[in-house]
């Protein structure tokens, strides 16, 4: 397994794939064997490496993972295939904006790590598919350490990007639904848990 993360990790740097940052995954990885997490959604597959690292947790961890890029999707396959966890996880070629979640499974963790400029809409589609207690957890929120610094941007598509992720994490912090701790990890991490359910 280890050399298979590591050529995947290999395969991400040299086609240039953004994949999860070892230090995030490590901290989810934790998080879903504390808490006994059972069924994991995942939103942004790329090419299925946070998707297996999440499944290889436990032996009853399942993740449904969904992915819109043909060619990411069908990488993502392979690996999952190709490290055996065909069973553990299913992979989803949809816009996860679009794709209609029919099955009745509640999941422990949901995870957003796809496009994001739809961050927000993301949350707000998939918080109704949480369990009782679930949590959901957001990647790139530093986005390169671009994200509240007064670093100079050059790109207005950059600058778009940046000002969305600041948008989201106002519609975090001021969230009645939600209480949302920020954590320094990684590219940086929110970790949001239903009021009600704690």
């Amino acid at each position: 397994m280890k050399q298979f993360i590591e050529e995947m990790e290999e395969y991400a740097k040299n086609k240039n794939v953004p994949i999860i940052e070892k230090e995030s995954i490590t901290f989810i990885m934790k998080y879903i064997k504390l808490n006994n997490v059972k069924n994991i959604l995942e939103i942004g597959s790329a090419i299925g490496y946070s998707a297996i690292l999440m499944a290889s947790v436990a032996e009853d961890v399942k993740v449904t993972t969904i992915e819109r890029d043909e060619t990411r999707y069908m990488e993502c396959l392979k690996n999952v295939k190709k490290c055996g966890m065909d069973k553990k996880i299913t992979v989803v070629y949809q816009d996860a904006l679009e794709v209609n979640l029919t099955d009745k499974i509640e999941y422990d963790l949901i995870f957003i790590d796809a496009a994001k400029g739809q961050y927000t809409k993301f949350f707000e589609k998939f918080k109704y598919f949480l369990a009782p207690g679930g949590i959901i957890i957001t990647d790139n929120l530093k986005f390169h350490g671009y994200v509240g610094s007064k670093k100079k941007i050059e790109s207005k598509n950059l600058e778009g990007i940046v000002k969305k992720i600041e948008k989201y994490i106002l519609f975090l912090k001021e969230n009645e639904e939600f209480e949302t701790k920020f954590y320094d990890v990684g590219d940086g991490l929110s970790v949001s848990v239903k009021k009600d359910s704690r």
